[in-house]
């Protein structure tokens, strides 16, 4: 079956509960996990943009690894050690697909909030970006 498994994770309730359930069944196969979870690299939508400040770069980094180490504690509890990656990406769908990759990972694993019409046009798919793009096996959590 699977022996690695790459959980994304977005911080939502949705993918708190993907979590939850990948861990599961990273118990019930003796998988090993990898949780990860992309920060969006900010690009100016025009020439007049002004770049981020560092201080929030800086506290989005923070509440990222704050999020992770949370479901790293949450993971222990139900007995299972997993590690934590993270990325600084354009598109997350491209740090979940190159983590996976890197990571050795035989499953991904990920939640979609199923959001259709313009809010999937203007927000984008990542789920349905790492299904079309990915060649490793994508569980979707819904």
């Amino acid at each position: 079956m699977f022996t690695h498994i790459l959980i994304a994770f977005d911080g939502s309730e949705l993918s708190k509960q993907a979590l939850q359930s990948g861990l599961t069944l990273a118990k019930t196969t003796g998988a090993k996990v990898t949780l990860y979870r992309a920060i969006i690299e900010y690009l100016p939508m025009s020439e007049f943009a002004v770049e981020p400040p560092s201080s929030i770069v800086e506290e989005l980094s923070h509440a990222v690894d704050h999020s992770l180490e949370v479901a790293s504690q949450y993971a222990q509890s139900q007995g299972i050690t997993l590690s934590t990656r993270r990325s600084v990406e354009l598109a997350p769908y491209l740090g979940i697909i190159e983590c996976a990759k890197t990571e050795g990972c035989d499953l991904i694993l990920m939640a979609s909030h199923g959001r259709r019409g313009l809010s999937a046009l203007i927000l984008g798919s990542e789920t349905q970006k790492v299904l079309t793009h990915s060649t490793i096996p994508v569980l979707v959590y819904r």
